[in-house]
């Protein structure tokens, strides 16, 4: 099978998937024959995604969902189980940046709020999708990440923070898993035109940075059931996996 239609069949949950990179990599899974499970918070973005994927002549699930909300992820797991039985990828895309500030400057539910998206909401994804991944017959998770969590640059520590413990836990559950069929790794997109990037770079040309349309590719590349990667990084400024 090509990869223009290598994920036929398949069931692809894409968090963030209202506006960004997890739209651009939502519509990418479905142009690749993916059933998507989009889900965010803003049920607009959503509707612009489903109405999109079914133009395509795909199919999506909405799941408007706050991902601070553990016990509605657990349904969502469970959800997915009573109506496919697995889970054959997960774009965990969503996440926060936070207040650009020095670290003894940030306020407690700020530090709270980042962590809670950015962290705890993916430990929450895959201790609810974990078994269903396990079910696929090529399950495949990867996790949007920044290179923040290397350079750790003064006023990023909070996001710097979270990006690394990100990176730790994936890591880890590669680990966990490595003898199962499931393939779990991070993505590094580099800077590109979104909205978060605008925040944190507000006085840059968001003309010479690239879309997400461009960045979605490679992501969605990461779902590929050939892919034997496992536990690393792939960064898009260099174009190779890396080791996390």
């Amino acid at each position: 099978m090509t990869k223009n239609k290598e994920l036929t069949g398949k069931v692809v949950l894409v968090t963030g998937a209202s506006r960004g990179i997890g739209y651009a990599a939502g519509l990418e899974a479905a142009r690749r024959g993916a059933h998507v499970i989009a889900v965010a918070r803003t049920v607009g973005g959503l509707e612009d995604l489903d109405d999109a994927i079914q133009a395509g002549g795909g199919s999506a699930t909405l799941v408007p969902l706050d991902l601070r909300d553990g016990d509605a992820i657990d349904r969502l797991g469970a959800a997915i189980f009573e109506r496919w039985g697995h889970l054959d990828g997960l774009i965990a895309n969503a996440g926060q940046l936070g207040v650009l500030s020095p670290v003894a400057h940030i306020k407690p539910d700020d530090f709270d709020k980042v962590l809670a998206v950015n962290v705890t909401a993916n430990y929450r994804l895959l201790r609810s999708l974990d078994l269903l991944l396990r079910q696929s017959e090529a399950g495949r998770a990867v996790f949007v990440s920044s290179s923040a969590a290397r350079s750790a640059r003064p006023f990023w520590g909070l996001y710097a923070a979270s990006k690394a413990a990100l990176d730790a836990l994936v890591k880890s559950y590669a680990g966990e898993v490595a003898e199962t069929k499931v393939r779990a790794n991070v993505f590094y997109p580099g800077a590109v035109r979104t909205a978060m990037r605008a925040k944190a770079m507000p006085g840059e040309n968001p003309e010479t940075l690239p879309t997400p349309e461009t960045i979605a590719p490679p992501l969605v590349d990461l779902l590929s059931p050939a892919l034997n990667e496992q536990g690393r990084l792939f960064n898009i400024d260099s174009g190779r996996f890396e080791d996390i």
